[in-house]
């Protein structure tokens, strides 16, 4: 009986692996960021921080946005409706421009707040330059995943791997240009792995675009947009998706963004330290992010046939295949905890040594929380995809925003700001929240499949 889920393993990897690698992508310009503004210092490496949980709020809402064009391309072009497919991509991009631009001004008047929140003053100094410039690439990153969700609702999930792959050899050139000032180039600082973001997010956006316009796949549905004649009802379907979708990233990440503020609030070497295990964590939630696109892609292809009995199947295998690899992922934080920090810092550095450090003993312990929820964190995102693909967003949404919001982030403020824990006890709280809202998604996956199985007899 396990065979009839270990056998879709084959095809499931061939489907998310270009996915995944796409969103670690998104991920190590982050990495590469910390990993070379580190060696400057745990001033630099927190202002790097504070900088990204202003943006990484607005990228959450852009994402999560964009979600919605995955399933109703998958939907479509499974049911050979061509026309669909023009209209979701054509009336995607649209709103996806308009929310980057909305997206950017946010975060352009939100800057002051930094002074409001009890962060070191050092680091918001170092933080602003920061933020003015990654603010600019919210508008070329949504429009890219706009891209990118109309791609993988057609199964063709390497191209946008292709062009994030690009981003990263540009980010990391010029990161080590601009940062430390080689080869004659200036001495920009945080400043330089901004504009090494910035310039590597726009690049990426036309090399996707340039690859549509070649491959015969993509040329019925990249020419000849008609952007005049506008359909509401598309709009509707894909707020109706989007809002909730977003919503649902907004509130995840949301609370691991006010984990940076408290952490702030301790001071900085215990924002650099979650700092750290944040950025280590992401990269491994991409994974479980790329396997919940494709059980988006599948639920939302079966969907398009009415076969809810294989949707089931399918997604189900896709659960197994995560927790699968997310135990290995755990394994390894667990092993590696004290070696991962390292690298973020320059431990040469004898005037830091003391500084670095203490950074590092407290990152090994986050590590250790990090490596029990890497199974719970995967598992939710996977579910998550399901409903998505289902086209089932309003519950989940409500489902995530209890247990971040109303079960994990009491948890992370009181632990870490009112009890000796300090960031462990933030940690605490996120794997708490985690843990719950795998349970409720699982439960709700397990009902409106059923349902759905039932209905259709």
């Amino acid at each position: 009986m396990i065979n009839n889920y270990t056998k879709e393993f084959s095809y499931n990897l061939k489907l998310a692996y270009p996915v995944i690698l796409g969103m670690i992508g998104h991920i190590f310009v982050s990495f590469a960021d910390n990993v070379m503004v580190g060696q400057l210092g745990a001033a630099e490496l927190a202002a790097v921080s504070l900088g990204n949980s202003f943006f990484f709020i607005a990228m959450s809402l852009g994402i999560g946005f964009s979600t919605a064009i995955t399933p109703i391309v998958a939907e479509a072009d499974a049911s050979k409706n061509k026309s669909g497919v023009k209209n979701a991509l054509k009336h995607g991009l649209i709103l996806c421009s308009i929310l980057s631009i909305v997206l950017y001004v946010l975060m352009f008047f939100a800057k002051p707040l930094m002074y409001e929140m009890k962060q070191p003053i050092e680091v918001v100094e170092l933080a602003i330059p920061y933020l003015n410039l990654i603010a600019i690439s919210i508008i070329p990153l949504v429009i890219f995943e706009a891209l990118k969700r109309f791609s993988d609702g057609l199964s063709s999930t390497k191209y946008p791997m292709y062009a994030t792959v690009l981003a990263n050899i540009i980010n990391i050139i010029l990161n080590y240009l601009l940062i430390f000032g080689s080869f004659g180039f200036p001495k920009l600082g945080v400043e330089g792995a901004a504009i090494g973001t910035l310039v590597s997010r726009i690049i990426m956006v036309f090399f996707l675009w340039a690859i549509f316009i070649r491959k015969e796949k993509f040329k019925p549905y990249v020419f000849n947009i008609n952007f005049k004649i506008l359909d509401n009802t598309i709009f509707k379907k894909l707020i109706n998706l989007g809002f909730p979708s977003a919503l649902q990233m907004l509130f995840e990440v949301g609370i691991f963004t006010a984990a940076i503020w408290i952490s702030g609030v301790l001071g900085k070497n215990f924002q650099a330290a979650n700092q750290i295990a944040f950025n280590l964590s992401a990269m491994t939630f991409m994974v479980g992010v790329g396997l919940g696109v494709a059980a988006m892609i599948r639920a939302g292809n079966q969907k398009g046939l009415s076969d809810f009995i294989s949707l089931r199947r399918i997604t189900l295998s896709i659960f197994l295949l995560t927790l699968l690899i997310e135990i290995v992922f755990a394994s390894l934080f667990f092993i590696l905890r004290d070696w991962l920090p390292t690298l973020y810092l320059d431990t040469e550095n004898i005037s830091k040594v003391i500084e670095n450090k203490e950074v590092i003993l407290i990152a090994s312990k986050l590590l250790l929380i990090v490596a029990l929820f890497q199974i719970f964190d995967g598992l939710q995102v996977v579910v998550l995809g399901a409903l998505r693909g289902m086209q089932d967003v309003k519950i989940p949404t409500i489902m995530t925003f209890v247990a971040y919001w109303m079960i994990g982030f009491p948890i992370c403020y009181y632990l870490g700001l009112h009890t000796p824990l300090k960031s462990t006890g933030i940690w605490i709280g996120l794997l708490i929240s985690l843990i719950s809202a795998s349970i409720m998604l699982c439960l709700r996956f397990n009902y409106l499949t059923k349902k759905l199985i039932a209905e259709k007899k």
